[in-house]
């Protein structure tokens, strides 16, 4: 007992850190915690609303020195093109602004918004008459390159069917190619997570059946059958 009210007191020390919120009189520990995990989902669904919004995409790109070159007006006109192809369970993780197509300084498709979600990358320009929106799927994507020169850095982005470059200025470079392979470290991640997860449980259980079959309360022909339900077999 002693150690779980313990260990009840650094999660509620834990919890006043992270979210500002204290423990009321007369509020349970089970309360206190679903109070703050409340306001965590709050502030995490607020976050995501604003960066899933144009304007906010846009600001989030000046904010974060994520590309320049590109005026509020049309800037927000490119990222409502992202903004109305997003997905209902779509979460934009980043964006940012470069010239599209870049092969020379003369030679290059102008300046493109775009957008890094949980699925894909978006690119998208509006147009003074018409749009472009393009999308490549993260699974589609090979690799994000950076190379950097004095004026402008390039990032080369090469998917299973294409490559194709992104210029932005150098002082920009470094924190945009960051930014990207963060987010697509964290993603690789997330994926790989729940299968390494499945694994350790079902090696857990079945050294526990295992254990059951050495103290004689399974026999070697129940504990083939629950060893070939775990590995699907």
């Amino acid at each position: 007992m002693f150690n779980d009210n313990k260990k009840q007191q650094k999660l509620e020390e834990l919890y006043t850190k992270a979210s500002g919120l204290t423990r009321q009189p007369g509020e349970t520990f089970e309360q206190f915690e679903a109070r703050v995990k409340a306001k965590d989902t709050e502030v995490k669904n607020t976050a995501q609303l604003k960066l899933n919004a144009a304007q906010q995409m846009y600001q989030y790109c000046i904010d974060n020195n994520f590309g320049e070159g590109m005026n509020q007006k049309w800037g927000v006109k490119h990222f409502m093109l992202i903004e109305q192809s997003l997905q209902s369970d779509e979460e934009v993780l980043m964006c940012f602004i470069g010239l599209h197509n870049y092969i020379s300084t003369t030679k290059h498709d102008n300046n493109f918004a775009y957008a890094i979600t949980n699925k894909r990358i978006i690119m998208a320009q509006q147009k003074v008459v018409g749009q472009v929106v393009q999308s490549v799927l993260l699974d589609n994507l090979n690799d994000v390159t950076l190379n950097t020169g004095a004026i402008f850095g390039v990032l080369t982005v090469d998917t299973i069917k294409e490559k194709f470059n992104v210029c932005v200025s150098s002082r920009c470079a470094k924190s945009i190619n960051d930014k990207i392979h963060e987010i697509l470290l964290a993603q690789q991640k997330s994926k790989t997570a729940p299968s390494q997860i499945q694994a350790v449980s079902s090696a857990d259980e079945l050294l526990k059946y295992k254990n059951l079959l050495d103290m004689g309360v399974l026999t070697q022909e129940e504990f083939e059958q629950k060893k070939k339900q775990l590995l699907g077999l």
